[in-house]
Protein backbone atom coordinates (compact mmCIF):
# COMPACT_ATOMS: atom_id res chain seq x y z
CA UNK A 1 0.00 0.00 0.00
CA UNK A 2 2.85 2.31 -0.64
CA UNK A 3 0.31 4.79 -2.87
CA UNK A 4 -1.24 5.96 0.55
CA UNK A 5 0.28 7.50 3.03
CA UNK A 6 2.03 5.41 5.81
CA UNK A 7 4.36 7.00 7.98
CA UNK A 8 2.81 8.56 11.48
CA UNK A 9 5.12 12.08 11.24
CA UNK A 10 2.52 12.24 7.64
CA UNK A 11 -0.34 11.44 8.96
CA UNK A 12 0.05 13.46 11.81
CA UNK A 13 0.45 15.95 9.94
CA UNK A 14 -2.77 15.66 8.14
CA UNK A 15 -4.85 15.15 10.93
CA UNK A 16 -3.12 18.36 12.50
CA UNK A 17 -4.15 20.47 9.71
CA UNK A 18 -7.80 20.05 10.30
CA UNK A 19 -8.07 21.99 13.37
CA UNK A 20 -5.54 25.03 11.98
CA UNK A 21 -7.59 25.00 8.77
CA UNK A 22 -10.94 25.67 11.16
CA UNK A 23 -9.21 28.75 12.94
CA UNK A 24 -7.64 30.50 9.98
CA UNK A 25 -11.59 30.00 8.74
CA UNK A 26 -13.08 31.20 11.71
CA UNK A 27 -10.60 34.36 11.83
CA UNK A 28 -11.69 34.91 8.39
CA UNK A 29 -15.52 34.78 9.04
CA UNK A 30 -15.00 37.55 11.77
CA UNK A 31 -13.46 39.50 9.33
CA UNK A 32 -16.20 39.14 6.54
CA UNK A 33 -18.94 40.04 9.67
CA UNK A 34 -16.98 42.74 10.22
CA UNK A 35 -17.03 44.22 6.75
CA UNK A 36 -21.26 43.09 6.64
CA UNK A 37 -21.54 39.75 5.45
CA UNK A 38 -24.33 38.14 7.91
CA UNK A 39 -23.69 36.53 10.31
CA UNK A 40 -25.91 33.24 8.86
CA UNK A 41 -24.36 33.47 5.77
CA UNK A 42 -20.72 33.64 7.25
CA UNK A 43 -21.69 30.58 10.13
CA UNK A 44 -22.99 28.51 6.69
CA UNK A 45 -19.92 29.49 4.35
CA UNK A 46 -17.35 28.19 7.61
CA UNK A 47 -19.07 24.91 8.26
CA UNK A 48 -19.13 24.06 4.57
CA UNK A 49 -15.65 24.51 4.22
CA UNK A 50 -14.88 23.10 7.39
CA UNK A 51 -16.83 19.45 6.46
CA UNK A 52 -15.12 19.52 2.88
CA UNK A 53 -11.52 20.05 4.58
CA UNK A 54 -12.55 17.19 7.29
CA UNK A 55 -13.43 14.57 4.60
CA UNK A 56 -11.04 15.23 1.93
CA UNK A 57 -7.94 14.45 4.70
CA UNK A 58 -9.99 11.24 6.24
CA UNK A 59 -10.34 10.30 2.70
CA UNK A 60 -6.79 10.78 1.89
CA UNK A 61 -5.80 8.24 5.03
CA UNK A 62 -5.90 4.20 5.11
CA UNK A 63 -6.83 3.05 8.34
CA UNK A 64 -8.20 4.75 11.21
CA UNK A 65 -9.24 7.88 9.61
CA UNK A 66 -10.40 6.48 6.79
CA UNK A 67 -12.71 4.09 8.72
CA UNK A 68 -14.50 7.03 11.03
CA UNK A 69 -14.85 8.61 7.62
CA UNK A 70 -17.06 5.92 6.71
CA UNK A 71 -18.71 5.28 9.94
CA UNK A 72 -19.90 8.82 10.98
CA UNK A 73 -22.69 8.68 8.61
CA UNK A 74 -24.37 11.22 10.74
CA UNK A 75 -21.94 13.97 9.39
CA UNK A 76 -21.88 13.00 6.32
CA UNK A 77 -26.06 13.62 6.42
CA UNK A 78 -25.24 16.58 7.45
CA UNK A 79 -23.46 17.83 4.84
CA UNK A 80 -24.93 19.38 0.86
CA UNK A 81 -24.48 17.21 -1.35
CA UNK A 82 -21.72 19.17 -3.21
CA UNK A 83 -19.55 18.06 -0.50
CA UNK A 84 -21.17 14.65 0.55
CA UNK A 85 -20.50 13.41 -2.80
CA UNK A 86 -17.13 13.81 -3.57
CA UNK A 87 -15.92 12.42 -0.08
CA UNK A 88 -17.84 9.33 -1.16
CA UNK A 89 -16.62 8.89 -4.61
CA UNK A 90 -13.19 9.30 -3.12
CA UNK A 91 -13.76 6.65 -0.27
CA UNK A 92 -14.77 4.64 -3.21
CA UNK A 93 -12.05 5.11 -5.21
CA UNK A 94 -9.53 4.70 -2.25
CA UNK A 95 -11.28 1.08 -1.71
CA UNK A 96 -11.16 -0.07 -5.23
CA UNK A 97 -7.54 1.36 -5.64
CA UNK A 98 -6.19 -0.57 -2.34
CA UNK A 99 -3.63 -2.79 -4.06
CA UNK A 100 -3.80 -6.54 -2.46
CA UNK A 101 -1.32 -7.58 0.04
CA UNK A 102 1.29 -9.39 -0.88
CA UNK A 103 1.14 -13.63 -0.87
CA UNK A 104 4.58 -13.73 0.73
CA UNK A 105 3.11 -11.09 2.82
CA UNK A 106 -0.11 -13.23 3.30
CA UNK A 107 1.61 -16.50 3.88
CA UNK A 108 4.52 -14.73 7.25
CA UNK A 109 0.20 -14.08 9.15
CA UNK A 110 -1.06 -17.37 8.44
CA UNK A 111 2.17 -19.01 9.28
CA UNK A 112 2.09 -16.66 12.32
CA UNK A 113 -1.40 -17.34 13.32
CA UNK A 114 -1.83 -20.79 12.26
CA UNK A 115 2.04 -22.92 12.44
CA UNK A 116 4.46 -22.87 9.98
CA UNK A 117 2.30 -26.05 8.86
CA UNK A 118 -0.76 -23.79 7.87
CA UNK A 119 -0.67 -25.28 4.19
CA UNK A 120 -1.60 -29.01 5.67
CA UNK A 121 -4.99 -27.38 6.99
CA UNK A 122 -5.95 -26.59 3.15
CA UNK A 123 -6.61 -29.29 0.27
CA UNK A 124 -6.06 -25.76 -1.46
CA UNK A 125 -5.22 -21.92 -1.06
CA UNK A 126 -6.07 -19.44 -3.45
CA UNK A 127 -3.02 -16.45 -3.34
CA UNK A 128 -5.56 -13.88 -5.17
CA UNK A 129 -7.56 -12.33 -2.33
CA UNK A 130 -11.58 -12.85 -3.61
CA UNK A 131 -12.43 -9.36 -1.78
CA UNK A 132 -10.76 -6.67 0.07
CA UNK A 133 -11.67 -4.38 2.93
CA UNK A 134 -10.00 -1.20 4.92
CA UNK A 135 -8.49 -3.49 7.73
CA UNK A 136 -7.78 -6.66 6.10
CA UNK A 137 -8.52 -9.13 2.80
CA UNK A 138 -10.13 -12.63 1.95
CA UNK A 139 -9.00 -15.37 0.03
CA UNK A 140 -10.83 -18.44 -0.72
CA UNK A 141 -9.38 -22.27 0.01
CA UNK A 142 -10.44 -25.79 0.60
CA UNK A 143 -10.06 -26.88 3.97
CA UNK A 144 -8.14 -30.36 4.59
CA UNK A 145 -12.34 -32.01 5.21
CA UNK A 146 -12.87 -30.84 1.78
CA UNK A 147 -15.37 -27.46 2.60
CA UNK A 148 -14.80 -24.39 0.65
CA UNK A 149 -13.71 -22.04 3.08
CA UNK A 150 -13.01 -18.03 3.07
CA UNK A 151 -9.59 -17.11 4.78
CA UNK A 152 -9.73 -13.66 6.48
CA UNK A 153 -6.16 -12.12 6.96
CA UNK A 154 -5.92 -9.07 8.90
CA UNK A 155 -3.24 -6.21 7.11
CA UNK A 156 0.18 -6.65 9.11
CA UNK A 157 0.02 -2.77 11.65
CA UNK A 158 -3.67 -2.98 10.61
CA UNK A 159 -4.69 -2.48 14.74
CA UNK A 160 -1.75 0.17 15.62
CA UNK A 161 -2.69 2.50 12.79
CA UNK A 162 -6.09 2.51 13.23
CA UNK A 163 -5.72 3.21 17.11
CA UNK A 164 -3.49 5.90 16.59
CA UNK A 165 -5.22 7.59 14.19
CA UNK A 166 -8.55 7.56 16.44
CA UNK A 167 -6.53 9.08 19.24
CA UNK A 168 -5.54 11.96 17.19
CA UNK A 169 -9.38 12.36 15.94
CA UNK A 170 -10.44 12.49 19.28
CA UNK A 171 -8.80 15.58 19.87
CA UNK A 172 -10.42 17.24 17.07
CA UNK A 173 -13.99 17.10 18.79
CA UNK A 174 -14.50 21.07 18.68
CA UNK A 175 -14.54 20.64 14.97
CA UNK A 176 -16.75 18.01 14.72
CA UNK A 177 -19.07 20.03 16.87
CA UNK A 178 -19.04 22.84 14.11
CA UNK A 179 -21.45 20.82 11.80
CA UNK A 180 -23.42 19.09 14.56
CA UNK A 181 -23.17 21.61 17.83
CA UNK A 182 -26.17 19.39 19.57
CA UNK A 183 -23.56 16.61 19.53
CA UNK A 184 -21.97 15.37 22.39
CA UNK A 185 -18.80 14.28 19.83
CA UNK A 186 -16.48 13.49 22.23
CA UNK A 187 -18.80 10.24 23.77
CA UNK A 188 -19.73 9.48 20.15
CA UNK A 189 -15.57 8.91 19.06
CA UNK A 190 -15.25 7.20 22.24
CA UNK A 191 -17.74 4.51 21.34
CA UNK A 192 -16.99 4.19 18.08
CA UNK A 193 -13.29 4.14 18.79
CA UNK A 194 -14.41 1.03 21.28
CA UNK A 195 -16.58 -0.99 18.72
CA UNK A 196 -13.37 -0.25 15.74
CA UNK A 197 -10.58 -1.96 18.15
CA UNK A 198 -13.07 -4.70 18.68
CA UNK A 199 -13.72 -5.23 15.06
CA UNK A 200 -9.61 -5.74 15.06
CA UNK A 201 -10.18 -8.57 17.67
CA UNK A 202 -10.84 -11.62 15.40
CA UNK A 203 -11.70 -13.62 18.63
CA UNK A 204 -14.65 -11.25 19.17
CA UNK A 205 -15.59 -11.95 15.26
CA UNK A 206 -15.55 -15.37 15.77
CA UNK A 207 -17.66 -15.86 18.99
CA UNK A 208 -20.28 -13.02 17.39
CA UNK A 209 -20.61 -15.20 14.34
CA UNK A 210 -21.14 -18.32 16.35
CA UNK A 211 -23.35 -16.81 18.50
CA UNK A 212 -25.67 -15.53 15.63
CA UNK A 213 -25.33 -18.42 13.67
CA UNK A 214 -27.02 -20.59 16.47
CA UNK A 215 -29.62 -18.04 16.54
CA UNK A 216 -30.25 -19.42 13.21
CA UNK A 217 -29.70 -22.72 12.93
CA UNK A 218 -31.67 -24.15 10.73
CA UNK A 219 -34.17 -21.14 10.07
CA UNK A 220 -35.88 -21.16 6.82
CA UNK A 221 -34.97 -17.42 6.12
CA UNK A 222 -31.31 -17.15 6.67
CA UNK A 223 -27.92 -18.93 6.36
CA UNK A 224 -24.80 -17.76 8.52
CA UNK A 225 -21.88 -19.54 7.91
CA UNK A 226 -20.10 -21.87 10.20
CA UNK A 227 -16.98 -20.51 12.05
CA UNK A 228 -14.43 -23.23 11.37
CA UNK A 229 -11.01 -21.88 12.65
CA UNK A 230 -9.83 -19.12 14.18
CA UNK A 231 -6.57 -17.52 15.85
CA UNK A 232 -4.39 -14.63 15.91
CA UNK A 233 -5.36 -12.16 12.87
CA UNK A 234 -6.74 -15.23 10.91
CA UNK A 235 -10.76 -16.39 10.42
CA UNK A 236 -11.33 -18.66 8.69
CA UNK A 237 -15.35 -19.66 8.00
CA UNK A 238 -17.45 -21.65 5.51
CA UNK A 239 -17.57 -20.19 1.74
CA UNK A 240 -21.07 -19.35 0.39
CA UNK A 241 -22.45 -18.70 -2.87
CA UNK A 242 -24.82 -16.75 -3.85
CA UNK A 243 -26.59 -13.69 -5.69
CA UNK A 244 -25.09 -10.83 -3.66
CA UNK A 245 -27.51 -8.07 -2.79
CA UNK A 246 -26.02 -5.39 -4.95
CA UNK A 247 -26.40 -7.58 -7.72
CA UNK A 248 -30.02 -7.88 -6.68
CA UNK A 249 -30.05 -3.82 -6.74
CA UNK A 250 -29.02 -3.60 -9.92
CA UNK A 251 -30.44 -6.37 -12.15
CA UNK A 252 -32.97 -7.83 -10.16
CA UNK A 253 -36.88 -8.12 -10.78
CA UNK A 254 -39.39 -6.56 -9.16
CA UNK A 255 -40.31 -10.30 -7.22
CA UNK A 256 -36.43 -11.31 -6.32
CA UNK A 257 -36.24 -7.54 -4.50
CA UNK A 258 -39.15 -7.48 -2.53
CA UNK A 259 -38.13 -11.13 -1.77
CA UNK A 260 -34.64 -10.18 -0.54
CA UNK A 261 -35.57 -6.89 0.67
CA UNK A 262 -38.50 -8.77 3.53
CA UNK A 263 -35.58 -10.92 4.48
CA UNK A 264 -32.99 -8.61 5.09
CA UNK A 265 -35.22 -6.01 6.99
CA UNK A 266 -36.02 -9.14 8.87
CA UNK A 267 -32.35 -10.31 9.73
CA UNK A 268 -31.50 -6.79 10.67
CA UNK A 269 -34.74 -6.14 12.70
CA UNK A 270 -34.57 -9.90 14.79
CA UNK A 271 -31.14 -10.09 15.60
CA UNK A 272 -31.22 -7.89 18.98
CA UNK A 273 -34.17 -10.64 20.04
CA UNK A 274 -32.76 -13.65 18.95
CA UNK A 275 -28.87 -13.33 19.63
CA UNK A 276 -28.32 -10.09 21.72
CA UNK A 277 -26.72 -9.35 18.94
CA UNK A 278 -27.33 -6.28 15.82
CA UNK A 279 -25.14 -6.95 13.01
CA UNK A 280 -22.96 -3.22 12.76
CA UNK A 281 -21.88 -3.46 9.14
CA UNK A 282 -25.58 -3.92 6.92
CA UNK A 283 -23.81 -3.34 3.50
CA UNK A 284 -25.18 -5.18 0.35
CA UNK A 285 -21.85 -6.97 0.02
CA UNK A 286 -21.99 -9.18 2.80
CA UNK A 287 -25.64 -10.36 2.18
CA UNK A 288 -26.69 -13.14 -0.69
CA UNK A 289 -29.20 -14.67 -2.01
CA UNK A 290 -28.96 -18.26 -1.64
CA UNK A 291 -30.59 -21.08 -4.80
CA UNK A 292 -32.94 -22.07 -2.20
CA UNK A 293 -34.43 -18.42 -1.25
CA UNK A 294 -32.56 -17.40 2.31
CA UNK A 295 -30.62 -14.94 2.74
CA UNK A 296 -26.75 -15.63 3.76
CA UNK A 297 -25.16 -13.52 5.83
CA UNK A 298 -21.03 -12.32 6.10
CA UNK A 299 -19.15 -10.18 8.20
CA UNK A 300 -19.67 -10.07 11.68
CA UNK A 301 -16.66 -8.16 12.68
CA UNK A 302 -18.96 -5.01 13.30
CA UNK A 303 -21.70 -6.36 15.93
CA UNK A 304 -23.08 -4.30 18.84
CA UNK A 305 -24.40 -6.09 21.82
CA UNK A 306 -28.46 -5.38 22.29
CA UNK A 307 -29.41 -6.04 26.26
CA UNK A 308 -33.05 -6.58 26.46
CA UNK A 309 -33.62 -3.70 28.61
CA UNK A 310 -32.19 -1.24 26.02
CA UNK A 311 -34.07 -3.03 22.95
CA UNK A 312 -37.03 -2.41 25.10
CA UNK A 313 -36.18 1.39 25.39
CA UNK A 314 -35.52 1.51 21.43
CA UNK A 315 -38.67 -0.06 20.51
CA UNK A 316 -40.93 2.70 22.70
CA UNK A 317 -38.88 5.75 21.49
CA UNK A 318 -39.38 4.25 18.26
CA UNK A 319 -43.48 4.20 19.13
CA UNK A 320 -43.44 7.47 20.99
CA UNK A 321 -42.15 9.15 17.90
CA UNK A 322 -44.91 7.77 15.52
CA UNK A 323 -47.07 9.40 18.10
CA UNK A 324 -48.91 12.46 16.44
CA UNK A 325 -48.27 14.13 20.25
CA UNK A 326 -44.99 16.40 19.19
CA UNK A 327 -44.78 17.28 23.40
CA UNK A 328 -44.34 13.30 24.48
CA UNK A 329 -41.98 12.73 21.08
CA UNK A 330 -39.94 15.88 22.58
CA UNK A 331 -40.15 14.35 26.19
CA UNK A 332 -38.95 11.02 24.98
CA UNK A 333 -36.19 12.30 22.92
CA UNK A 334 -34.87 14.24 26.03
CA UNK A 335 -35.07 11.12 28.12
CA UNK A 336 -32.49 9.25 25.93
CA UNK A 337 -30.55 12.03 25.51
CA UNK A 338 -30.92 13.17 21.50
CA UNK A 339 -31.76 16.18 23.15
CA UNK A 340 -29.50 17.17 25.91
CA UNK A 341 -29.64 19.28 28.58
CA UNK A 342 -30.19 23.13 27.46
CA UNK A 343 -30.74 22.96 24.01
CA UNK A 344 -34.31 24.34 22.65
CA UNK A 345 -35.92 22.74 20.45
CA UNK A 346 -38.43 23.82 18.14
CA UNK A 347 -41.49 21.43 18.31
CA UNK A 348 -43.14 22.40 14.72
CA UNK A 349 -39.87 21.92 13.47
CA UNK A 350 -39.06 18.65 14.86
CA UNK A 351 -42.62 17.31 13.95
CA UNK A 352 -42.05 18.04 10.30
CA UNK A 353 -38.82 16.01 10.67
CA UNK A 354 -39.89 13.04 12.05
CA UNK A 355 -43.03 13.04 10.22
CA UNK A 356 -41.75 11.24 6.67
CA UNK A 357 -38.75 9.49 8.74
CA UNK A 358 -41.53 7.32 10.43
CA UNK A 359 -43.72 6.49 7.77
CA UNK A 360 -42.03 2.73 7.12
CA UNK A 361 -43.14 2.61 10.80
CA UNK A 362 -47.07 3.65 10.76
CA UNK A 363 -48.30 2.55 7.13
CA UNK A 364 -49.09 -1.17 6.86
CA UNK A 365 -46.41 -1.38 3.77
CA UNK A 366 -44.28 1.07 2.46
CA UNK A 367 -42.33 1.94 -0.37
CA UNK A 368 -39.01 1.82 -0.07
CA UNK A 369 -37.77 4.77 -2.91
CA UNK A 370 -34.39 6.74 -4.48
CA UNK A 371 -36.50 9.77 -4.37
CA UNK A 372 -38.05 9.31 -0.50
CA UNK A 373 -34.50 8.95 0.33
CA UNK A 374 -33.37 11.73 -1.40
CA UNK A 375 -35.90 13.84 0.40
CA UNK A 376 -34.87 12.88 3.36
CA UNK A 377 -31.33 13.59 2.45
CA UNK A 378 -32.09 16.87 1.75
CA UNK A 379 -33.81 17.66 5.32
CA UNK A 380 -30.79 16.88 6.74
CA UNK A 381 -28.07 18.94 4.17
CA UNK A 382 -29.46 22.19 5.25
CA UNK A 383 -26.84 23.70 7.03
CA UNK A 384 -28.52 26.79 8.01
CA UNK A 385 -28.39 27.30 12.11
CA UNK A 386 -32.42 26.78 11.79
CA UNK A 387 -32.51 23.46 10.72
CA UNK A 388 -33.69 21.14 13.85
CA UNK A 389 -31.30 18.34 12.69
CA UNK A 390 -28.22 20.57 13.72
CA UNK A 391 -29.46 20.48 17.49
CA UNK A 392 -29.94 16.59 17.82
CA UNK A 393 -27.81 14.45 19.92
CA UNK A 394 -26.60 11.17 19.02
CA UNK A 395 -25.84 8.96 22.45
CA UNK A 396 -22.98 6.56 22.53
CA UNK A 397 -25.60 3.67 22.83
CA UNK A 398 -27.16 4.67 19.31
CA UNK A 399 -24.42 5.49 17.52
CA UNK A 400 -24.11 1.70 16.33
CA UNK A 401 -27.97 1.71 15.48
CA UNK A 402 -27.96 4.90 14.00
CA UNK A 403 -25.70 4.04 11.29
CA UNK A 404 -27.79 -0.02 10.84
CA UNK A 405 -30.75 2.23 10.36
CA UNK A 406 -29.04 4.39 8.20
CA UNK A 407 -27.47 2.30 6.29
CA UNK A 408 -29.84 -0.42 6.13
CA UNK A 409 -33.06 2.31 4.91
CA UNK A 410 -30.10 3.05 1.76
CA UNK A 411 -30.15 -0.13 1.18
CA UNK A 412 -33.92 -0.97 0.91
CA UNK A 413 -34.28 2.07 -0.95
CA UNK A 414 -31.57 1.19 -3.69
CA UNK A 415 -33.52 -2.23 -4.18
CA UNK A 416 -36.50 0.01 -4.57
CA UNK A 417 -39.05 -2.45 -2.98
CA UNK A 418 -42.49 -2.34 -1.48
CA UNK A 419 -42.48 -4.52 2.61
CA UNK A 420 -44.14 -4.00 5.65
CA UNK A 421 -41.42 -2.86 7.08
CA UNK A 422 -44.00 -2.07 10.50
CA UNK A 423 -44.99 -6.00 10.95
CA UNK A 424 -41.53 -6.73 11.13
CA UNK A 425 -41.01 -3.96 13.61
CA UNK A 426 -43.71 -4.81 15.90
CA UNK A 427 -42.97 -8.56 15.32
CA UNK A 428 -39.30 -8.16 16.46
CA UNK A 429 -38.90 -4.68 18.61
CA UNK A 430 -40.37 -5.20 22.03
CA UNK A 431 -41.93 -1.74 23.53
CA UNK A 432 -42.95 -0.71 19.81
CA UNK A 433 -45.77 -3.06 19.71
CA UNK A 434 -47.48 -1.18 22.97
CA UNK A 435 -49.44 1.16 21.22
CA UNK A 436 -52.34 2.08 23.60
CA UNK A 437 -50.51 5.36 25.20
CA UNK A 438 -51.29 7.40 22.53
CA UNK A 439 -52.07 8.16 18.68
CA UNK A 440 -50.22 7.39 15.71
CA UNK A 441 -49.30 9.45 13.16
CA UNK A 442 -51.60 8.99 10.53
CA UNK A 443 -50.35 7.51 7.56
Amino acid sequence: MSDLPRRAVTRSAKLASLPLGFAGRTALGVGKRTLGKPAEAVAIEIQARTAEQLFKVLGELKGGAMKLGQMLSIFEAALPPEIAGPYRATLTKLQEAAPPLPASAVHKVLAEALGDDWRDRFESFDDRPAAAASIGQVHKGVWADGRPVAVKVQYPGAGKALISDFNQLARLGKLFGVLMPGLDVKSMLAELKERVVEELDYTIEADSQTRIRAAYLDDPDFYVPEVVAQDGNVLVTEWIDGTPLSKIISEGDQETRDHAALLYCRFLLSGPKRSGLLHGDPHPGNFRLLADGRLGVLDFGAVDRIPADFLHRMGRLLRIGTMSDITEVEDALRDEDFIREGVTIDAESLQAFLAPITEPFVNETFAFTREWLRDMAARVTDLRPTNVVRQLNLPPEYVIVHRVLSAGTGVLCQLECEIPARAESLRWIPGFADEEDGELVSG
